[in-house]
């Protein structure tokens, strides 16, 4: 089952693959545009496969993503001009440039070759611009508006989001800033007025106190702390408590993983009435506590990290049993396990590197 899987993510790589770059999803229905996130997610996984089309599909997604970036810096959420579709390019995201920042130094890795890095010097830097921008508070974490990241219908969080600090932590370390990044460190996991860390894993987003009151998250955001564990914002002890939380709450379960832990109902002090036009507005459905694999293969890695091996393969069993029977959807419903999309790229890539991590016994990242 493993290996059949392993197998069908490298086809569906190739099957997203296009002269243009790569789409987030192949097929008739597929999501025919490239996304910043969705190709460099993609490819931490898919560039670990010596093939030629994988590389120059890469590069190529760097490519479009860096001809189409904003005067002021911003890399796209998605270049949408390759279908019958208007064409146009969408912004109004902030871990697009994130990720854009994390691809260009992983092409550069991977494959020993810095050209397309020097090609696009000027753009990162000009994306580093923007997004040191973005630090409204003067506090060295960056702030965002609702909606503006992968979660780009729900759930509604702005602010310090853990997602996005996770993201500029291994940026910071990329680019050899630590001064900064332990700046970061300190505010995300220390400091009593912008601190993330609730105990038990990372809120998912903070912003402004006022007095007894805050403006604050308190569900579990899974994507944000599997990354702040793989890009170590977490330490290790933190990281225990995360994958404790995960265990016991069985935000694994059926399969890895729930996108939120628990869902956002009706009533809540976390509902916002523009979720009813989002297949999020029901329990456990969509980014509402639904099941994205390449999520939970960020979770496998977190395991790898923390040298739980056994775990880690009864998880990427799961995972290879999930993405075989909904052919690599969108997302399941964990009540019902029923699939949504099919092809999904970046669940493809990430199987691919939970596999190869396993195989290796360390996080190949």
């Amino acid at each position: 089952m493993i290996e059949k899987c392993y197998e069908r993510a490298k086809e569906v790589i190739r099957i997203c693959s296009t002269k243009h770059g790569l789409f987030a999803s192949g097929g008739i229905d597929g999501y025919n545009a490239v996304w910043a996130r969705d190709s460099m997610i993609s490819f931490l996984g898919a560039s670990l496969v010596k093939d030629s089309l994988f590389r120059k599909t890469f590069r190529q997604s760097i490519i479009t993503l860096a001809i189409n970036q904003s005067k002021t810096g911003q890399i796209p959420n998605a270049v949408d001009k390759f279908s019958k579709r208007k064409q146009h390019v969408d912004f109004a995201s902030i871990d697009s440039s994130l990720w854009y920042i994390i691809g260009n130094y992983l092409y550069k890795k991977r494959y020993n070759d810095n050209s397309l890095f020097k090609k696009c010097k000027k753009s990162i830097e000009k994306t580093l611009v923007w997004l040191r921008c973005q630090d409204t508070g003067e506090k060295g974490m960056l702030t965002q508006l609702p909606t503006t990241d992968w979660q780009d219908a729900f759930p509604h969080k702005y602010g310090y989001t853990i997602n996005t600090q996770a993201l500029y932590h291994k940026v910071l370390n990329l680019i050899g800033n630590k001064k900064d990044a332990k700046k970061l460190n300190f505010a995300v996991n220390e400091d009593k007025d912008s601190k993330l860390w609730n105990g038990n894993f990372y809120v998912p987003y903070r912003w402004k106190n006022h007095d007894e009151y805050m403006e604050i998250g308190d569900w579990f955001d899974s994507l944000g702390n599997f990354l702040a564990i793989i890009f170590d914002l977490a330490d290790k002890q933190k990281a225990e408590k995360i994958i404790f939380y995960v265990e016991k709450n069985k935000i694994n379960r059926p399969y890895p993983a729930k996108a939120i832990y628990p869902p956002i109902k009706k009533g809540s002090r976390y509902w916002q009435d523009y979720y009813l036009d989002s297949d999020a507005r029901d329990p456990y459905h969509y980014l509402n506590g639904g099941i994205w694999t390449y999520i939970g293969a960020f979770y496998i890695l977190c395991l790898i990290k923390l040298k739980k091996l056994k775990e880690a393969v009864i998880e990427v069993e799961r995972l290879a049993v999930a993405n075989l029977d909904g052919d690599f959807a969108e997302w399941i419903n964990p009540m019902t396990r029923e699939h949504f999309g099919k092809l999904q790229a970046w669940n493809a890539g990430m199987y691919i590197l939970a596999y190869e991590s396993l195989k290796a016994k360390k996080v190949l990242l």
